[in-house]
């Protein structure tokens, strides 16, 4: 390499020198803990970093978990967990969705080639994200190819600068300046790992070179190596510690800083060497064999976790087609499926194999169930829309009925209007309780306006009862005294007609007392024949007048009166064409003078039918 040959040629250390102290030194494992570091962190970037299981997510969820993982900015090292995520947005919602609506176009008659799928919006924000994410991860991975091409030249500068040293003459400072070297060599980041190990072979060959070469400051070297010695074992004692550290993931993190420490800390005495690596990686072992035990030992965990998951998968298979017509039925239902899925969560993982496969058939019900709950709401949001429509044309309707005092159609309107209410369903939640508040509203100024307006009425009705109380003793009083004619009687008769309504509850009491006093006037009157008959016709009319259904009476009894009428001329006319089929005799004489009597009766029958519906016409 160039960076080797320039060290050859400027600085008089050869690469066989090079190649023959790592050789020398390959007993002593600080110098390949590089190499094995590399390993172990691999081998933890799998294992801990990434225990999440998105099986169970929705889209919205994966999208938050996505975003959460670009804002952390560790793109390299988060790659598989955004594949994962990928995968299982792919997998578990994507190509299902795309491939439902294949099958919906095709269906429809539609051509398999023609088909056209449109993302949703949380598919191109997922998909925007995911090639965010790449293109970072891209950038960090040109950013950090920058950085160790960086961290190599100036860790080419340091060992520039401990050759000088190693080379140059020796001086008090020479100690106190290999120390600060070592610190700047620590401190500096990552190189390329192509150039890695030459750096590392180059550093500990200059390193032992500078330790060896110098006699004068051998003493010092010794005592700097059992410095060194003392860190080392301070930091095996702290790595065996960990032994008895119950949380696994804590006690390989804190490995990993102690292995960093350890590589950085610089030579120990020669007999030492071996020692103290053996007894630092014994105790690095120790948890690494811990964990390696653990995920054996889960082995059997996940095995019982498969069959247990296995179980719930068939219990919730159970609700996959179920279907209801009561919000409360779909209640109990979720409330039951939740309960399973509380039960799967506190379950814990399953072997990796066919990890993926369960929680697709699980979350597959799951699914299906809420999809069929989602379907059902659906409709019920459809009727609740139609219902509203109705519930406003209700409250339309009643709004222009409030103010009406028409109160007798008004009420039997709004009546009707309130029983078809009470048909109409379920509205939406969020207006329910408005809907029904504006036709209350409605309803109620209408009733409240009826029901004050009978008060007043009410009021004017037991006006209207005292008066018809003060007349009816008038006419009580009639009997016996000089002012009892009929000119007086049909005059008190109109009065109280003409006085109005009485409240509904005396009706009958008032009319009772009313035709008692009319009919002692009658029976003293001095009327007799055609006249009585009249007078006693127009005194029930006036009687009738005083009905709430008078007009109906009056229709009635006119109908009557005209059919009595039509009848006797019917019979009139009949009689008068058979008296012209009678012959000549004393026989015939007679029944002709017969049926003369009852055409002259029925002439005059009518005459006094025409002379009621004359003082009918009167009312």
């Amino acid at each position: 390499m160039e960076n080797d040959k320039e060290i050859s040629e400027e600085n008089k250390v050869t690469q066989e020198q090079v190649d023959n102290t790592v050789e020398s030194n390959q007993h002593e494992p600080e110098k390949d803990m590089a190499n094995e570091e590399e390993d172990h962190h691999e081998e933890d970037h799998h294992d801990d970093d990434h225990h999440v299981d998105y099986g169970n997510f929705s889209k919205k969820q994966l999208i938050a978990a996505l975003k959460e993982l670009i804002e952390k900015g560790n793109y390299v090292k988060a790659d598989h967990i955004a594949n994962d995520i990928k995968s299982h947005f792919e997998e578990d919602h994507f190509n299902k969705e795309k491939e439902a609506a294949l099958k919906s176009f095709v269906k429809d008659g539609g051509e398999e080639d023609d088909f056209y799928y449109k993302q949703s919006e949380d598919d191109k924000i997922f998909f925007a994200l995911y090639g965010d994410f790449k293109n970072r991860r891209s950038e960090q991975i040109k950013d950090l190819e920058k950085a160790k091409e960086k961290n190599l030249y100036a860790k080419n500068q340091i060992l520039e600068r401990l050759r000088e040293l190693v080379d140059g003459e020796e001086t008090t400072h020479s100690i106190s300046t290999i120390k600060d070297i070592q610190t700047e060599w620590k401190e500096i980041g990552p190189v390329p790992g192509a150039q890695n190990k030459s750096l590392w072979a180059s550093y500990n060959a200059l390193m032992d070179r500078f330790y060896d070469n110098r006699s004068i400051y051998f003493e010092l070297k010794e005592l700097d190596r059992k410095k060194n010695l003392e860190g080392k074992i301070e930091l095996i004692e702290k790595a065996e510690a960990l032994d008895q550290e119950e949380d696994l993931r804590n006690a390989i993190k804190a490995l990993n800083e102690l292995h960093e420490e350890f590589k950085h800390i610089g030579p120990v005495p020669r007999d030492e060497q071996e020692g103290i690596w053996q007894r630092f990686k014994t105790a690095s072992d120790a948890v690494y064999a811990k964990r390696k035990a653990y995920y054996e030992s889960q082995k059997e965990v996940f095995k019982e976790n498969q069959t247990k998951k296995e179980a719930l998968i068939a219990k919730l298979g159970e609700f996959k087609d179920f279907k209801a017509n009561r919000i409360k039925e779909w209640n109990v239902k979720t409330k039951e499926i939740l309960e399973i899925q509380k039960e799967w969560e506190a379950i814990g993982p399953v072997p990796r194999e066919c990890g993926r496969e369960i929680n697709r058939s699980f979350w597959g019900f799951f699914k299906q169930f809420f999809h069929n709950k989602n379907l059902f709401f659906k409709e019920l949001d459809e009727i609740r829309r139609v219902n509203k429509e109705k519930a406003e044309e209700l409250i339309k309707q009643a709004e222009s009925l409030k103010e009406s005092t028409d109160w007798q159609n008004t009420s039997n309107a709004l009546i009707k209007l309130q029983q078809d209410w009470k048909k109409l369903g379920p509205t939406p939640e969020k207006v329910r309780d408005d809907l029904y508040r504006r036709f209350k509203a409605a309803c109620d100024t209408f009733f409240d306006n009826r029901r004050q307006a009978n008060k007043d009425i009410n009021k004017e009705f037991e006006k209207n009862l005292e008066s018809k109380e003060e007349v009816c003793a008038k006419i009580k009083a009639l009997p016996g005294s000089e002012d009892l004619t009929v000119e007086h009687l049909e005059k008190l008769i109109g009065d109280f007609n003409a006085i109005g309504f009485v409240p509904r509850k005396n009706i009958k009491e008032i009319a009772a007392k009313f035709n008692e006093a009319v009919e002692a006037c009658v029976d003293v009157m001095d009327t007799d024949g055609e006249n009585r008959e009249e007078f006693l016709f127009r005194l029930n009319l006036n009687k009738i007048q005083s009905d709430p259904n008078s007009d109906r009476v009056f229709n009635k009894k006119e109908h009557g009166i005209r059919k009595q009428i039509a009848d006797l001329e019917n019979n009139i006319t009949l009689w008068k064409n058979n008296l012209e089929f009678f012959a000549s005799s004393k026989t015939a004489d007679k029944l002709k003078d017969q049926f003369d009597q009852k055409i002259e009766k029925a002439e005059e029958e009518i005459e006094k039918l025409k002379k009621k519906l004359s003082i009918l016409r009167e009312f």
